[in-house]
């Protein structure tokens, strides 16, 4: 008999579940895309329907933290393409505002996981999670 051991396979207990909030809307073919991407690699995902549980200003503010709040905005949204959002961005108060008041113009989905957040269908931001 050799003396090397055989690898245990973990148990359950010292699995750990990978979890991600996924802010979106059901009926968006982005984030019904973005939902079969992050179960396959085995996530269990906490869901809130943006249209339904609008995000407040402040959640918005917690929620874009550092980031560039213009990545936040929904550029195939009507109201930014007629307000010409893309070459006249609003302030990041006017912003979030309307963001908090049209949840449509947020890009979606938003996912959250470990500290990080991944907007819209990004394969590659998906996998660091």
């Amino acid at each position: 008999m050799s003396s090397a051991k055989t690898p245990r396979k973990a148990s359950s207990a010292t699995k750990r579940t990978k979890r991600a909030q996924f802010l979106h809307k059901p009926n968006c073919t982005t984030c019904r895309k973005a939902k079969k991407f992050m179960e396959k690699r085995g996530f269990q995902l906490y869901f809130r329907d943006l249209a339904k549980d609008k995000l407040s200003v402040a959640e918005l503010e917690d929620l874009i933290g550092n980031h560039d709040y213009r990545d936040f905005l929904n550029s195939r949204n009507e109201l930014f393409r007629k307000a010409k959002m893309k070459d006249e961005p609003p302030s990041r108060k006017q912003a979030v505002r309307l963001m908090s008041k049209e949840p449509n113009l947020i890009r979606r989905p938003v996912i959250l996981a470990g500290g990080h957040v991944v907007l819209g269908f990004d394969e590659k931001g998906m996998a660091k999670l």
